[in-house]
């Protein structure tokens, strides 16, 4: 796994390095990719001089801390690529957008860091072998956009970087690991039943797992994970990869339980024994239920606690639409009591903007304590 920071090295670094920020791996590349990639590959040398790229500082968020300390989380990608008029709609979610507006995944990405996010979650939450194969990408090209989705968050934090050199805070860029459900753009992600053994899970998921661990993101976010089952596949694979780091989020309708019906706090006694398993938690929840999940988490484990609800609005399956309203207290009005049960990890999911993370890093900032942490 990668970086902490970012630091721009000259063209001659060595070759077959493949921590920089832009590829071109994919197959038959279309010509927005390649404009793209210009146009990135120009931006790069007027920050940094001709040649410049990207890479790691090869730092280890195991051993400097990362789960340690308060971090504020983004909030979610595809819904606020759809309210910037991207289509979202597809099986494909967002990762469609890797293919036809990478540049607007990067400007989320730098507008959630601009807002105070310290941590980019990356758009490989759809993105699987079997998708793309449906719109006719081969392995190679798949591949590529894998890639390219952790390269376009850290080619935001170096922006970000350079357009802000006062903030010392550090950033971080997740790569996303969704689940099973996620590829029957159904919903399946809030059931879990999906009638799969765990190795047929593990067979599922090897091949992504293994190009977004061996990237230079500097954690992996198995997120919205809603069967424990899937849990013990993707620690199986984790287990498979020791220099690698990752948070393990479940998705729950009460707080108690996962959402296919298995306890929170065995969910957490089963990953507490995994020395890379940096924090555990709840994501695309309703807001209501995330002090009970931290409960629940608390009793079974005592690594950190990952918590970033979406709006408290329902995602119909069927539809393909968001039902109801925001009804809860904000994002910015809540955390700081989450805070306080023990979460040390905070943002947003689905429905949840830059303008709520803007709201909730000032709530954060406001409490002396609390800001010396992020600040770390």
């Amino acid at each position: 796994m990668g970086s902490l920071l970012t630091r721009v090295e000259p063209s001659a670094a060595r070759a077959g390095d493949d921590s920089m920020v832009m590829t071109t791996a994919a197959a038959t590349p279309a010509a927005h990719d390649v404009s793209f990639i210009d146009d990135f590959r120009s931006r790069m040398d007027g920050m940094f001089g001709a040649g410049a790229r990207i890479v790691g500082l090869a730092d280890d968020p195991l051993k400097t801390g990362f789960a340690d300390e308060l971090r504020i989380l983004d909030g979610g990608l595809a819904t606020e690529l759809e309210r910037r008029g991207h289509d979202v709609s597809t099986r494909l979610w967002s990762a469609s957008v890797l293919r036809t507006a990478p540049e607007a995944i990067e400007q989320v990405h730098y507008d959630y860091f601009a807002a105070g996010a310290q941590v980019a979650i990356t758009a490989s939450y759809q993105a699987s072998y079997e998708g793309f194969a449906s719109i006719g990408l081969n392995a190679d090209a798949t591949t590529a956009l894998l890639r390219r989705s952790v390269e376009l968050a850290q080619s935001a934090r170096a922006r970000y970087r350079h357009d802000n050199p006062a903030n010392k805070r550090r950033l971080y860029v997740a790569a996303s690991v969704g689940p099973y459900g996620a590829i029957s753009h159904d919903g399946a992600e809030y059931r879990g039943d999906y009638g799969l053994t765990v190795p047929q899970l593990v067979e599922f998921h090897a091949r992504r797992f293994g190009v977004l661990a061996s990237s230079s993101a500097d954690v992996l976010a198995c997120e919205t994970i809603p069967v424990l089952d899937e849990a013990r596949a993707l620690v199986t694979l984790l287990e498979r990869q020791p220099d690698a780091c990752a948070w393990m989020s479940f998705t729950s309708a009460d707080g108690i339980h996962t959402s296919h019906g298995e306890p929170l706090v065995e969910c957490a006694r089963l990953l507490d024994r995994i020395p890379n398993v940096v924090a555990i938690g709840v994501n695309c929840v309703r807001p209501e239920v995330v002090s009970d999940a931290i409960r629940e988490f608390r009793a079974g484990t005592g690594k950190a606690i990952v918590v970033y609800p979406n709006s408290g609005e329902l995602w119909d399956g069927k539809t393909h639409q968001w039902h109801g309203s925001w009804e809860n207290d904000s994002l910015a009005a809540l955390a700081p009591g989450w805070i306080s049960a023990g979460a040390r990890m905070v943002g947003g999911c689905c429905r949840i903007g830059p303008g709520d993370i803007v709201a909730l890093d000032k709530a954060l900032a406001s409490d002396p304590a609390q800001s010396a942490s992020l600040n770390r």
